[in-house]
């Protein structure tokens, strides 16, 4: 999977958020100073040729769709930063947060018990 820029981040937000949309749509959920429509149409090809997104033709309109979720970009980038950042340790990272004070005890303690919650056998 590659990676994308701030701006074609930005797009598949917007993606994500709307559900199928056409540039308009897109435009109306992005944050100010709003894009100009050439910009975001031309973005979207981008992305398209990228693999993250396709599109339904109506006509001359096209109504566009993330093929990638939300979730699996997620989980990408994620491993990406673990692995260029932290050593490949998810410890590591969870460490830098909690120092940081970006983390506290209580979201800490929730953390671990999702942890714990994830490894219970299902029965």
């Amino acid at each position: 999977m590659k990676q994308l820029t701030k701006a074609e981040e930005q797009i598949m937000q917007a993606l994500w958020e709307t559900g199928p949309a056409f540039v308009k749509d897109i435009i109306e959920v992005m944050p100010e100073p709003k894009p100009h429509y050439n910009t975001v149409s031309t973005l979207v090809k981008i992305l398209i040729e990228k693999g993250f997104v396709d599109f339904k033709a109506y006509g001359k309109s096209h109504q566009y769709f993330a093929v990638v979720t939300k979730d699996a970009y997620s989980h990408k980038t994620v491993n990406n930063i673990v692995k260029g950042y932290f050593d490949g340790s998810f410890s590591n990272m969870v460490s830098f947060f909690v120092k940081e004070k970006e983390l506290s005890i209580s979201e800490l303690e929730k953390l671990v018990q999702k942890i714990k919650d994830t490894q219970k056998p299902k029965s």
